[in-house]
């Protein structure tokens, strides 16, 4: 079917108070019957907004432009997660026929869940004109969690986790797990992680290392491999907890708080997903120049992140249209900006019109992390989302709560 040209009946039916349309006129819609449906409505967003930056790019970036150029009202409401899940669970039970959302930003565990109850429509995304510039060649793009996308959601950026530094104090940062341990040990109170999102990656990076690295725990949840790898990892995490920050009694509960101990200097170290975060970190002036960024010898988990429709959204039409205005080269682009938000493109740079590669390639270099290249070598795939659910059970009731 001609990315362009049409889009699944679903999306004019579900965006009007009009009687659903038959089948055969699924044909008939074009994309710009699906810009003219969007005209004028509102798409509710729901998304994390725990970052100043990215509340910024979406606020004074994207919500202007869709407003601007295709008559859309963006309204965002921030929610994550389980916020996300349980909307839509609580929709669905009680018999809804219209979500009070059109548009959700997931990834992982999220997209998981919400397979697992059909709360998702799809697929929707091949039908998008700017779909045919996303890097779906890539498997860190393609697959979320060792699940294939397949149309129900739509790449939007893509990041490698990053352990950030502060070179005043740290000279040699530690590159293998026995390193790290060491370091912790002879520098108490200077590392620790947190509970939410990015500490849990962290501990999978380990969780694969111990494993045996690279490809170990790939493919579907394997509970005998999990209880030989997780007790290992409860061992390590042990050995070093008397040592963490504030003796590993307790944990930042996300990267925020984790990020304002490593700029006053509590924190020798701090955590991200982003790897551009430290450059744009510096740039506000909210880490010190010393700050720099490295990922060690054992990996780092590389992934995206995605935008999803519900099936019961009642404005289908205007959320696609988002959609494909967030995966445009010119969203992609400034998106791109240190000193906007320093994410990660999902395009294929060599797909991209003439005029826009050059723009993508001419972006500031950075200063304090490593070029993706470089980390490229050191990517890890995602695991399956049982492994993170399994994690953030077990570390509470084995380290926390212990």
């Amino acid at each position: 079917m001609h990315r362009i040209l049409l889009l699944a009946l679903v999306f004019l039916a579900a965006c009007t108070n009009a009687p659903q349309q038959p089948a055969s006129d699924a044909t008939a819609l074009t994309w710009e019957q699906v810009l003219q449906q969007a005209q004028g409505s509102t798409v509710h967003l729901m998304m994390w907004q725990g970052d100043p930056l990215i509340n910024a790019y979406m606020q004074r970036y994207v919500a202007p432009a869709v407003k601007e150029q295709f008559g859309i009202s963006l309204e965002i409401a921030s929610g994550q997660g389980n916020a996300i899940v349980q909307t839509l669970m609580t929709e669905m039970e009680a018999g809804k026929t219209t979500s009070e959302l059109d548009l959700m930003w997931i990834n992982g565990e999220t997209f998981y869940q919400l397979r697992q109850v059909d709360a998702l429509f799809g697929p929707w995304t091949d039908r998008l004109p700017n779909a045919q510039l996303i890097d779906f060649q890539n498997p860190f793009i393609n697959t979320d969690f060792q699940q294939p996308v397949d149309g129900y959601e739509c790449p939007w950026g893509n990041v490698q986790m990053t352990l950030i530094y502060n070179s005043e104090f740290v000279k040699d940062p530690p590159r293998r797990r026995e390193a790290l341990a060491a370091f912790v040990k002879a520098h108490p109170g200077k590392f620790t992680f947190d509970t939410q999102f990015t500490g849990l990656t962290f501990l999978k990076s380990l969780l694969i290392d111990i494993a045996g690295g690279g490809n170990a725990l790939d493919g579907a949840f394997d509970e005998k491999k999990y209880q030989q790898t997780s007790a290992q990892l409860w061992a390590y995490l042990r050995e070093i907890q008397p040592y963490l920050w504030k003796e590993g009694k307790t944990f930042p509960d996300s990267r925020a708080p984790m990020h304002q101990l490593f700029s006053n200097g509590e924190l020798w170290f701090s955590l991200t997903n982003n790897d551009n975060e430290v450059d744009s970190k510096v740039r506000q002036g909210l880490f010190p120049p010393t700050a720099r960024a490295y990922v060690p010898d054992f990996g780092s988990i590389q992934n995206s992140h995605y935008m999803g429709i519900p099936k019961l959204s009642g404005n289908k039409a205007g959320a696609a249209v988002v959609a494909n205005f967030l995966i445009s080269p010119e969203a992609q682009l400034e998106k791109q900006k240190q000193e906007v938000w320093g994410d990660g493109t999902v395009l294929d740079l060599d797909k991209l019109p003439a005029e826009w590669k050059p723009k993508f390639e001419s972006l500031a270099a950075r200063q304090y992390a490593p070029p993706r290249s470089e980390l490229q070598k050191l990517a890890l795939r995602e695991l399956a989302p049982e492994y993170m659910i399994r994690l953030a059970k077990d570390f509470r009731e084995q380290i926390i709560e212990q």
